[in-house]
């Protein structure tokens, strides 16, 4: 059975370069044979701030929006993340979504790509710390974008170095997450 891995856009932001980077990962993610990619853009999902007065590790979920979220996101085996980079960190609506959940996201395997000025490192850095309070494992291979380079006229145009950067971080979060379905069981 075919792993599901969630390509993740984080930014909900208008005029965002999140949108063009979570579509050219999805492409690119097409034809695997180890895992069925699905798209899922924050911006259609529209959580609001977080609104649950219970903590998400007790998963007793009061609002429809959180359990359709739960419903989402409890099926896959692994993410790929899509992060801006605002202000040294990522931004606020994919935190946001992170925190909406706790069992959903337990023993299951993130890689990120991230863009900005350093290529979204800083916001990597961060999500790291916070994938790992969700018992997340992240993945060494990222894949960093910068303003700078990947965009010509606001028109995104990656270097074509990135490709083999993406298919190592498909190729572990595929691994990862195939082993830690089997220990999900």
């Amino acid at each position: 059975m075919a792993l599901e891995i969630a390509v993740i856009i984080g930014s909900t932001r208008p005029n965002r370069r999140g949108e063009a980077v979570g579509h050219w990962v999805h492409a690119h993610a097409q034809g695997r044979s180890g895992a069925n990619y699905t798209l899922i853009d924050l911006r259609d999902v529209g959580l609001p701030l977080l609104d649950e007065p219970k903590s998400p590790a007790m998963g007793d979920y009061a609002h429809e929006h959180t359990r359709a979220w739960s419903a989402r996101i409890a099926p896959c085996d692994g993410f790929v993340f899509v992060s801006p980079e605002y202000n040294h960190s990522t931004c606020a609506a994919l935190k946001n979504a992170l925190d909406f959940l706790y069992r959903e996201w337990n023993n299951k395997a993130a890689g990120f790509v991230a863009y900005g000025n350093a290529g979204g490192a800083r916001a990597v850095e961060h999500l790291r710390g916070v994938c790992g309070e969700l018992q997340i494992a992240t993945v060494r291979q990222t894949v960093n974008l910068l303003l700078f380079t990947e965009w010509q006229e606001g028109v995104f145009l990656p270097a074509e170095r990135h490709l083999k950067s993406l298919s190592t971080l498909f190729d572990q979060v595929e691994q990862w997450g195939g082993a830690l379905k089997a220990l999900r069981g």
